[in-house]
């Protein structure tokens, strides 16, 4: 990125223009669609439709419609919907710290927004983010999984207790805002037992980690296992690279249950001839320049050299993360692990004054979380890399406060 003066930055955070910022062939299909037909879908076009089938290619069969929207919020709005005609039920289970959209009904569903509003609705259910490094289930735990997976089946035995029908479970398939969180391998399937037992539905929210992010799968859901399928996924920001669209998928029960109501669900720039022909090309984009196996070689080298760095420098408390989606988290004391909140956001101010663009996330503000547009290089990582260890020795020399960080004489 180049700011008015002309200098460059590297972005390490920017998961909105996905394939790279105003990439010419995302440019060109936008463009080209534009000069030709670009109106509101009561008007039949092909786009939608082809857009729709390369989308279904990259889910298992049984996510198989396809509504389409605006943005992310949307998205998630409508797979609440959706998720309570279905069941007939209103009660959500939500992770803690987590954030599903800036709409009223998601703000709601966001201990990370509601928490400091009007507080937790009596139908929204909280349960413990499934963190193995600051949770109450850590690494040393035999079976964090199924540790993790049982204080949901607590959160809805609880809520049945009171009367409570759940109607769904949402959570990222990566929590973000919770502060990079890998989920144990299983947890969701465990997670789905309990909550399709309730009479729930498994929303799986993709919308800050799709799309080829994680290297390994084309969809962060899928690294819990090829058996574990969601019953709604979400999609929005790097679904367009930064034109605004997004998507719910999910199945033929599902949908059929939400027309069976007689409502007609209508968006008027859903699924737009613009919008479709900026996510196939944005899915081309992707296949021709082979990003998600590049998310692979360059998220590797990125976790071995932030590995490195957590050896030499003790104010690393974790490296974790999975493609372009990690998470350095800082800490003041390692037995402790306390967050180090203000040294972290010093180290982004530093980095900043260095041409290098990161933030922070997670409860405590002090996660350094990288997830870069798809087209960060090997080359990239290794400046990056280079520039938080020269600030990080600077700091452990000059820093000799961590409650103030005021440089000393």
């Amino acid at each position: 990125m180049y700011d008015e003066q002309g200098a460059e930055y590297i972005d390490c955070i920017n998961n909105v223009a996905h394939v790279g910022h105003c990439h010419p062939l995302v440019v060109q299909a936008a463009h080209e669609q534009n000069q030709v037909l670009n109106t509101n879908s009561r008007y039949l076009h092909d786009n939608i439709v082809d857009y729709a089938q390369r989308l279904s290619e990259t889910l298992p069969e049984q996510l198989c419609v396809f509504y389409f929207l605006n943005s992310g919020s949307e998205a998630n709005d409508l797979a609440l919907r959706l998720a309570r005609h279905y069941t007939g039920h209103q009660d959500v289970v939500v992770l803690d710290h987590a954030y599903h959209g800036h709409l009223s009904s998601l703000i709601d569903i966001s201990p990370y927004k509601f928490r400091n509003l009007d507080g937790q609705k009596e139908w929204v259910h909280v349960a413990p983010l499934p963190d193995t490094y600051r949770g109450p289930y850590q690494e040393d735990h035999p079976n964090p999984a199924v540790a993790y997976a049982n204080e949901v089946k607590r959160v809805v035995r609880r809520a049945q207790e009171k009367g409570r029908k759940i109607a769904a479970f949402f959570a990222e398939s990566l929590p973000s805002v919770g502060g990079q969180i890998i989920p144990p391998a299983g947890y969701f399937s465990q997670v789905a037992e309990h909550i399709r037992r309730a009479g729930g539905v498994f929303v799986a929210d993709e919308i800050q980690v799709g799309f080829g992010r994680v290297g390994k799968h084309f969809w962060a859901f899928q690294l819990q296992g090829k058996d574990f399928i969601p019953d709604i996924v979400t999609m929005g920001k790097s679904i367009g690279n930064g034109h605004p669209v997004a998507c719910v998928a999910t199945t033929q029960p599902v949908a059929r249950a939400f027309e069976a109501t007689g409502v007609e669900y209508f968006n008027t720039f859903g699924g737009s001839p613009v919008s479709c022909a900026v996510g196939l090309a944005v899915l081309n984009v992707l296949e021709k320049e082979q990003l998600q196996a590049h998310a692979t070689s360059v998220g590797s080298l990125l976790m071995e050299l932030l590995g490195q760095q957590k050896i030499k420098h003790p104010i690393i408390g974790d490296v974790r993360g999975v493609g372009l989606f990690i998470g350095v988290d800082l800490i003041k004391d390692e037995a402790t692990r306390t967050p180090a909140t203000e040294e972290a956001a010093y180290l982004v101010s530093r980095l900043k004054e260095n041409y290098v663009l990161l933030s922070t996330d997670g409860p405590g503000r002090n996660i350094l979380k990288f997830k870069p547009p798809m087209c960060f290089s090997l080359d990239n990582a290794q400046h990056v890399v280079a520039k938080l260890d020269a600030i990080l020795t600077d700091m452990e020399e000059k820093v000799r406060s961590c409650e103030t960080l005021r440089l000393q004489p």
